[in-house]
């Protein structure tokens, strides 16, 4: 493990020097992704350094030790010894959560998508209340919420909604909710009253940037049309509306959320790049199974991943097993309970493969 920081440590200064570089300064792309470089093992840098100097006074508290002291001083010295052995414990936990990989889209913006699966209109509904959760959850955080496309229902749910969650460290809280989540109530078209299961499926891409995904403008095929809302009436005479057709990878993304056309050509390359960013991001992670040993389940998004138990009041998380008997407070965007549950067990996982 130390070896290993030490590593960090020296390729923090030898950052430092490319960092003051002229030909670095004056090369936007190399200064972006060193700067970047550093200020992601700065605090692994910092924690090192300290636990060096605690470590350092350790060894000076245990030489006086040797020195000829009264027994008062004596005591003092082994008190001190002790509290700083109990430093160096922690530091080196610390240090150990430091050193697991971090993933490199953990900073970036979200691209979600959540369509209503199996149950129809109720489906649908439950699509509307997911969308509503994340909303909430992302006006809690401070981020900004963008609509991309909305397929609405005519009695208040999704068929399909793409947002975009603009926020630092957005992708690290909202990476886990990938997946099928499965809802048990009374719809409100049941007269019966009889609880119904439906499910939404959500995917979460993180933004990418144009940098990390080459797209040739030749590869792209642009259709433009007249937007339309519920109920096909016409919303906006002009043709505004974009459709993206990738013909390499067949990926079509739609936007008519904006008036105008170039707007919503922005938003629609946006979702373009983050869908093709993240095919070829699980087609690697595909031939290296060894990651998805260590995640908590951000792949499979046919995965059932929680069960939202209405008269229950319950929530359940399949993955980690945890149930929270909170459902209305969920559902109003307090998530943090079940985020930081499984950001943990997701460490403890991947600490668990680099002590290997």
């Amino acid at each position: 493990m130390f070896d290993r920081l030490q590593a960090v440590e020296d390729r923090y200064e030898k950052l430092n020097e490319l960092l003051s570089d002229p030909d670095i300064v004056n090369d936007p792309k190399k200064l972006r992704e060193y700067s970047k470089e550093q200020a992601d093992i700065q605090e692994t840098v910092q924690v090192y350094r300290e636990y060096k100097e605690i470590q350092k006074q350790l060894e000076d508290a245990k030489s006086l030790l040797n020195d000829k002291l009264d027994a008062e001083m004596k005591e003092m010295v082994k008190e001190e010894i002790s509290e700083l052995e109990g430093k160096i414990t922690e530091y080196e936990e610390r240090l150990k959560v430091l050193l697991v990989p971090k993933d490199p889209n953990d900073d970036k913006n979200v691209i979600v998508e959540i369509r209503g699966a199996a149950g129809g209109d109720e489906a649908a509904l439950f699509a509307g209340d997911l969308y509503r959760m994340y909303t909430r959850y992302a006006e809690s955080q401070g981020w900004k919420v963008d609509v991309i496309e909305a397929n609405t229902t005519g009695i208040g749910g999704y068929k399909e909604i793409i947002f975009i969650v603009n926020g630092k460290g957005a992708f690290s809280r909202l990476k886990f909710e990938n997946g099928a989540h499965r809802v048990q109530r009374v719809p409100e078209t049941e007269s019966g009253g009889r609880i119904h299961t439906s499910t939404a499926t959500v995917a979460v891409l993180p933004e990418a940037e144009e940098v990390e995904v080459d797209i040739n403008e030749k590869d792209i095929r642009v259709d433009t049309f007249a937007s339309s809302g519920p109920g096909g009436q016409s919303v906006n005479t002009t043709m505004s509306a974009v459709r993206l057709t990738h013909i390499p990878t067949g990926i079509v993304v739609s936007c008519q959320d904006e008036k105008s056309q170039i707007k919503n050509k922005e938003k629609a390359m946006k979702v373009l790049r983050a869908r093709i960013y993240d095919k070829f991001q699980q087609e690697a992670q595909a031939e290296y199974d060894a990651n998805r040993k260590s995640a908590v389940g951000t792949g499979d998004r046919s995965e059932r991943i929680r069960t939202y138990n209405f008269p229950q009041n319950r929530v359940t998380d399949h993955r980690i097993g945890l149930t929270i008997q909170k459902l209305d407070q969920i559902l109003q965007g307090k998530l943090d309970e079940i985020i930081d549950a499984l950001i943990l067990e997701d460490q403890s996982k991947k600490l668990e493969s680099v002590n290997e």
